[in-house]
């Protein structure tokens, strides 16, 4: 390769990194903390103020609303450590037994005005405090400094935006679909001849490992709706978060009657002994039965990530017809099953459960039982909303962004079914 072309590659690939969350993380704290510090130079009575780009490094975060609301506890543990520092100097100064004491009441006063994961904090600000002779003069430039780095923190994110991170959360739910086929496929493949219980069991061990993969999904799906949360760039946030999340919840359910599913080809292969874990016929129609359930839950996948202000009919009608598909094939299964049955078949009550749990399957994979739940989702979500904060509730209600929120559910229903 080409001097310049080995150029060019790496920065495309440079270009490519600049949106992932270590590297946003890094370039937005040091330049949040670095402005901080300048400011409080100015500001601040303090030669060295090393509090303000401390604050700013600690509350700049991924996304606005976690910064929005890290900067707000911060704030409040700081200033309510240097007002119980204040009180302490005026009463008993600082002693082993009064360090003792100012720390307990610091962190009391943390839980107290619910700073969560800053009430040391509050213990911390109010010894940095009362360690000093000067008491009021560091306890206003201590309060003054950490203003200047929450303002400059919240304000990095309205000057640097932080990116939505919804296309990595769907990349990752459609990666978790992806592992959930190849597992199907290698459990079809093996459904069809005569494979021990030692191998069986591996397949299980594998669907068990699913779960590790469900939590990594899950945490970059929070993010995805930390980043939707408070987002002016953002519109339908609300059923963004709500269509990611129950599509996620039934990727989990699959993973979980697939790991039940293993256990029965486990059990089935114990049972058989040297014998083929199905009859020929019925391995057959295990294999291609498993063969479209996999690929019916890519399909799911692709549909549940398709941005709602695009065209989700092709992805939608794809999902119908494989499902479809696959329902046929499951009642084939029935049939021969039940003629295998008749015939006195020995391990009937585990080829049985394979039947059940496949249509399991199918029936969370079901378009209208998506849109039902979808529509459950909202209604729950929108009933919270209205008895936590019901003031933002007529609020919505008088500007019409309620009534463009349950306009947009109808459509998606409507595209639904």
């Amino acid at each position: 390769m080409p001097e310049e072309q080995k150029w060019t590659v790496r920065l495309r690939r440079l270009l490519r990194r600049h949106r992932e969350p270590v590297v946003v993380q890094t370039l937005r704290s040091a330049a949040a903390a670095t402005v901080a510090y300048v400011i409080a130079l100015r500001l601040s009575p303090e030669p060295a103020p090393l509090t303000a780009p401390l604050t700013a490094l600690l509350v700049v975060q991924v996304t606005f609303y976690a910064t929005l609301t890290n900067g707000i506890r911060r704030v409040n543990s700081v200033v309510a450590g240097v007002l119980v520092a204040i009180l302490f100097s005026l009463l008993v100064g600082l002693t082993w037994w009064s360090l003792a004491l100012l720390i307990v009441a610091s962190l009391a006063v943390g839980h107290l005005v619910r700073v969560d994961e800053y009430v040391a904090e509050v213990a911390i600000s109010a010894m940095l405090v009362l360690g000093v002779t000067t008491v009021g003069f560091t306890a206003w430039a201590r309060i003054v400094e950490t203003l200047i780095g929450a303002v400059v923190g919240m304000a990095c994110n309205l000057l640097l935006p932080p990116p939505v991170w919804v296309d990595e959360a769907a990349s990752s739910i459609e990666g978790l679909a992806r592992r959930v086929r190849q597992l199907m496929l290698r459990m079809g493949e093996e459904a069809a001849g005569r494979i021990p219980w030692q191998q069986a069991a591996a397949r299980l061990h594998e669907a068990r490992r699913l779960d590790h993969d469900i939590s990594q999904v899950d945490a970059a799906l929070r993010q995805a709706e930390d980043s939707l949360r408070l987002n002016p760039r953002v519109r339908e946030g609300l059923l963004h978060r709500v269509v990611l999340r129950t599509g996620l919840d039934t990727l989990e359910i699959c993973t979980v009657v697939l790991r039940v599913l293993a256990r029965s080809f486990t059990d089935l292969a114990k049972a058989r002994g040297s014998e083929d874990l199905f009859p020929n016929r019925i391995g057959a129609t295990v294999e291609q039965l498993l063969s479209e359930i996999a690929d019916a839950v890519v399909s799911f996948a692709v549909l549940v990530t398709t941005d709602l202000s695009k065209n989700a009919e092709s992805a939608e009608a794809r999902l119908t017809a494989e499902l479809h598909t696959a329902a046929a094939t499951r009642d084939r299964l029935a049939a021969l099953l039940h003629a295998e049955v008749r015939a006195g078949a020995e391990n009937w009550q585990l080829m049985g459960a394979v039947l059940t749990e496949v249509t399991r399957i199918i029936d969370e994979l079901d378009t209208e039982h998506r849109t039902r739940r979808l529509f459950e989702e909202l209604d729950q979500v929108s009933r919270e909303q209205r008895a936590k904060r019901p003031w933002v509730h007529r609020i919505r209600e008088r500007l019409g962004i309620q009534d463009d929120l349950w306009r947009n559910r109808a459509g998606f229903g409507e595209r639904s079914r």
